[in-house]
């Protein structure tokens, strides 16, 4: 058995929260994203994934037809992840992506006029809804955004591209401070 044993460091660990009266941009806990990907022909499967959501800090966020996050603030154990898996079968499957995947959270009255900068979706709440989500690209970086609150979005991004997208983010919100 090797000796060697990985370091991990958040991606955004040396990123300062930018904050204002009209924004806010902050790092979410790097704590669990599991991607959830049904069975062919599945029904009904978002009921059966609402038992493994306890709160908004334990929620579901849908990525496409068949497809779902399941993000949890704490990482989980690999014993509760291993009986969650079991459970998915055989309905679902379940890959565990916490360790290749960042969220950010962007927040306040200006926070869609920032994010429509960088972005094509129409953030208007009248047609992206709390808990609706788009895969997208945010300037040239493909991320997964959900508006988690009447003025708060969660944008999931892979863990390479965090920093970029952060950096962009803060500029995009220069005008709000």
């Amino acid at each position: 058995m090797s000796e060697f044993r990985p370091t991990h460091r958040p991606a955004l660990g040396t990123k300062q929260t930018v904050s204002s009266a009209a924004l806010r941009l902050s790092p979410l806990p790097e704590g669990t994203i599991i991607h959830v990907l049904a069975q062919p022909g599945e029904q009904d499967v978002v009921s059966f994934l609402g038992r493994f959501t306890k709160s908004p800090a334990h929620a579901v966020r849908p990525v496409s037809p068949g497809q779902w996050f399941i993000v949890h603030d704490e990482p989980m154990p690999h014993q509760e992840m291993k009986s969650l898996f079991a459970t998915l079968e055989p309905r679902a499957t379940g890959v565990d992506q916490s360790h290749g995947r960042v969220r950010i959270r962007i927040e306040g009255k200006m926070a869609s006029r920032a994010l429509s900068k960088g972005t094509a979706i129409d953030l208007d709440p009248s047609v992206f809804p709390i808990g609706q989500s788009a895969v997208t690209l945010i300037g040239h970086i493909a991320a997964h955004i959900t508006r988690v609150g009447s003025e708060a979005f969660e944008i999931i991004v892979l863990r390479g591209f965090a920093e970029s997208l952060w950096d962009d983010l803060a500029r995009m919100s220069l005008e709000f401070s």
